[in-house]
């Protein structure tokens, strides 16, 4: 069943045969001993991957959590029973650093409970499907297949310049006008430009033009926009100590300020293990207070 699962959520014999460290021909004769057993066809093979019948669905969705509780059980344990693998967790750094770790402060103390990785959101979701990570805070919604997400947090996000650089937008020219200065580059963290992109769409009622330059994420965005790089949308939070400062000043007030959703997320059936639940437990009690 745990062979059965492997395929199901990575829609390939072959990814399956990796994750497990078991031989393809071993999965293959694994699954047809399932086919047998349930007297139907679980999988058809493709040039692509194996696609699930409707009788893998429905087996899947009985199947999961009792075969993930049983695997945690048997993984959390080595011979002398200690407990073996820690939670897996990943967030963008800025959430990381500033939302997350406060909250999850005991479990890092002990290294053994807990390893963290710190990438952008797609990023996160791909290893999360591969089951690299047990949880991941996402700032775009999961759209893959055995990935479950809850909304945590709305985040306000603003567009924003340095003083020098907002001096130099011409009185009464919109910063979203693509015939802007070079000077008011935009700063992103993406080049697919999710935040920027659904700020643009919000304010401005278009696409972005312009071309921008990328940095690896958040917190160097903010740098960048400190050094007069250019401008960015970032989330308010991060903003609000410059601005409360006069380093940052927001180039647009909307009446209604565009918000965007950030995801608590992990895959279908894991929620009931003891650490995934302890963790996502505490991450939505404290995701939907933040402000």
């Amino acid at each position: 069943m745990r062979t059965f699962l492997e395929v199901y959520r990575t829609g390939s014999f072959g990814r399956a045969s990796r994750r497990l460290h078991i031989s393809q021909p071993a999965v293959t004769h694994q699954i047809r001993m399932l086919e047998e057993r349930f007297g139907t066809r679980l999988f058809i093979r493709q040039a692509t991957g194996s696609r699930p019948t409707s009788a893998a669905d429905s087996l899947a969705r009985d199947a999961e959590g009792p075969v993930d509780a049983l695997d945690f059980v048997v993984r959390r344990y080595s011979a002398d029973g200690v407990p073996a693998r820690p939670l897996r967790l990943g967030a963008p750094s800025d959430l990381m650093s500033d939302r997350i770790l406060p909250v999850l402060a005991d479990m890092l103390r002990d290294p053994a409970r807990l390893r963290i990785t710190s990438e952008l959101s797609d990023t996160l979701l791909a290893q999360l499907a591969e089951g690299e990570l047990d949880i991941v805070v996402a700032r775009t919604r999961p759209r893959t297949k055995g990935i479950s997400a809850l909304p945590l947090h709305d985040e306000e996000c603003c567009l924003v310049a340095s003083p020098e650089v907002a001096r130099a937008i011409p009185q009464g020219r919109a910063p979203g006008d693509t015939s802007l200065p070079g000077s008011q580059r935009l700063v992103t963290c993406s080049e697919y430009l999710p935040l920027v992109d659904h700020y643009w769409w919000s304010v401005f009622h278009t696409a972005v033009a312009a071309t921008p330059a990328v940095v690896p994420d958040h917190r160097a965005v903010l740098a960048a926009v400190d050094a007069s790089v250019g401008i960015a949308v970032l989330p308010t939070y991060l903003c609000a100590e410059g601005v409360a400062r006069g380093t940052l000043v927001p180039l647009l007030r909307p009446e209604i300020p565009p918000i965007t959703t950030t995801y608590l997320a992990t895959r279908d059936g894991t929620a009931t293990r003891p650490q995934v639940a302890a963790a996502h437990s505490r991450l939505l009690k404290h995701g939907r207070g933040w402000t």
